[in-house]
């Protein structure tokens, strides 16, 4: 049952930001642990971000640490992502969803997870 809504993505150039924001529906975040994962065309879908229920503890992929941060609203049931220094490398539909432990590396998602449409970032060069 558990429902998320990404929203967010555009087209921007390299060097650009996005912040993306990721919605529950039909239920209460509490303190579920949220990752964010993209799909690059052609690729498998990557776990790139986590963050832990209190968001108290975060963590990135290599290819994105330093330049993304994640974070989360519990009082408005959203979870974000803030994307800086986009680069050509960054386009993809960005997804979020349960994560497993955000120790784990590469970041994963819970099982059963019914994933949305996603919302599309393009960066170009």
């Amino acid at each position: 049952q558990l429902q998320f809504v990404e929203s967010g993505g555009g087209l921007v150039h390299t060097g650009g930001s996005l912040r993306l924001s990721c919605a529950a529906s039909g239920f209460t975040l509490g303190y579920l642990t949220v990752g964010w994962f993209r799909q690059a065309p052609g690729k498998e879908r990557e776990g790139i971000s986590c963050v832990t229920g209190a968001g108290g503890s975060t963590s990135y992929a290599d290819s994105v640490k330093d330049r993304f941060t994640i974070s989360r609203d519990n009082a408005k049931n959203t979870v974000y992502l803030q994307m800086n220094s986009l680069k050509p490398e960054d386009t993809a539909v960005y997804y979020c969803a349960p994560a497993k432990s955000c120790r784990l590396q590469p970041i994963q998602s819970q099982g059963s997870v019914s994933w949305g449409q996603g919302t599309q970032v393009t960066v170009s060069s």
